[in-house]
């Protein structure tokens, strides 16, 4: 495993971890809060596991499929990041480092899956 693979690898379960630290929160506020935790902690912990995942893809088409997935699922958390917040469920000093975060994974990954497309479509009968 390369350096770049394990740093986003590492920031990844970071993220994880403080994505559920924030929904055992949410989860003991109850009612909306915790409803929005459970969309939250799905897709903020998905983030990760799909960049895991894609460590073992069958070929390079199944790796970039996975980190696209990832991609897809760091969207959807910074989402509902977003709505916690618009819906002052949440303030938003709260979540401006997770929300930060999660707009950096996303760059990483739009970079790498960019790229990865670049490659493939510059490698005659990929």
């Amino acid at each position: 495993m390369n350096s770049k693979n394990a740093k986003i690898q590492e920031r990844t379960l970071s993220f994880a971890i403080r994505i559920v630290k924030l929904c055992k929160f949410l989860d003991e506020v109850g009612g909306v809060a915790r409803v929005l935790g459970k969309q939250l902690i799905r897709s903020g912990t998905s983030i990760g596991a799909n960049v895991r995942e894609a460590q073992s893809a069958q070929s390079d088409r199944d790796f970039l499929h996975k980190l696209e997935i990832a991609l897809k699922e760091a969207r959807e958390t910074e989402y509902w990041l977003i709505i916690l917040v618009e819906a002052e469920v949440i303030k938003e000093e709260k979540v401006r480092a997770l929300k930060q975060e999660s707009d950096e994974i996303i760059k990483i990954l739009v970079t790498i899956t960019r790229k990865l497309k670049e490659k493939k479509l510059r490698t005659p009968f990929a």
